[in-house]
């Protein structure tokens, strides 16, 4: 593992309580009706919307894309440790939440480098004694790696869950990939990667929405916002094995809606939600 990365992304500059810069994580929690936001912030979905009025749509499948795989992870792929990449700010179903419901004694790091994420965070869990937050950029993960707290924290003989869901598309840099192998090759065998990704599916309609909103996202004042194809998610995720996204199905990136949906789907997907998805993967 090398000692310095190199990988760019807008976050990486953390922006704290600055009302005239638009935070990622405040996006987020604006997408999904949270309080914690600026005008700024809203200002980015409603740039977006111009293009693609479903926009909120796009975090609301990553939000429960994250539910149904820690679920998974929990549950049955046994894990006891996740390293949540880029936590954003506390929402009603966190990570910890999901998955200590299955295994009470399941450890829990949220790592994220905006100052108001890790203090929001840090008050919610003061009482989680399995639950913490690290201040790091995800985008930086030889330093991420190498932290005392997340080395203490997490027992890297055993394996791990290491969560970048909606992280991934903020890196801006084409070597994504290289950035996830510095990550995986840290990771011990049985250990599982869960993604979550703004989705370029390649058919003419959708890759042109595709297009319209990684070019709104990356100009607006968020500044970043990348829409992969399906051959660029997986390099992700590249040697591990692929978990089936539903009862019946080879293995393989799925649309964030359709990985192991808690029922049937009685309406059809708008093309928002046509446009990110998600992949689980286990290290050999």
């Amino acid at each position: 593992m090398t000692s310095e990365s190199s990988y760019r992304a807008p976050s990486s500059i953390p922006v704290g309580i600055d009302p005239t810069r638009a935070s990622i994580a405040r996006v987020y929690d604006a997408a999904l009706g949270g309080k914690d936001n600026y005008e700024i912030d809203r200002e980015v979905l409603r740039q977006v919307a111009t293009k693609a009025p479903e926009v909120k749509d796009l975090a609301w499948s990553n939000r429960n894309f994250l539910t149904r795989a820690v679920r998974f992870l929990a549950q049955q792929g046994k894990i006891t440790q996740f390293l949540d990449c880029g936590s954003g700010l506390p929402t009603a179903e966190n990570t910890h939440k999901i998955a200590q419901r299955v295994n009470a004694d399941t450890r829990v790091v949220y790592v994220d480098n905006d100052p108001v994420v890790i203090a929001h965070g840090r008050a919610i869990l003061e009482d989680n004694p399995d639950t913490y937050f690290v201040a790091g950029d995800i985008f930086q993960p030889a330093q991420l790696l190498g932290n005392d707290l997340i080395r203490h924290y997490l027992d890297f003989t055993r394996p791990i869950a290491l969560l970048q869901v909606g992280t991934l598309h903020h890196c801006t840099a084409d070597n994504g990939a290289d950035l996830m192998r510095e990550y995986i090759e840290a990771l011990p065998s049985g250990s599982f990667v869960a993604i979550a990704h703004f989705f370029d599916p390649e058919k003419a309609e959708l890759s042109d929405l595709a297009r319209k909103m990684e070019d709104l996202f990356v100009h607006s004042p968020m500044g970043s916002g990348m829409f992969r194809t399906e051959r660029q998610i997986l390099e992700f995720v590249d040697g591990l094995e692929i978990m089936p996204p539903g009862p019946g199905a080879q293995p393989k990136l799925e649309l964030c809606d359709y990985w192991w949906p808690d029922g049937p789907k009685l309406t059809p997907l708008n093309q928002v939600e046509r446009c990110i998805a998600g992949v689980v993967a286990r290290k050999p």
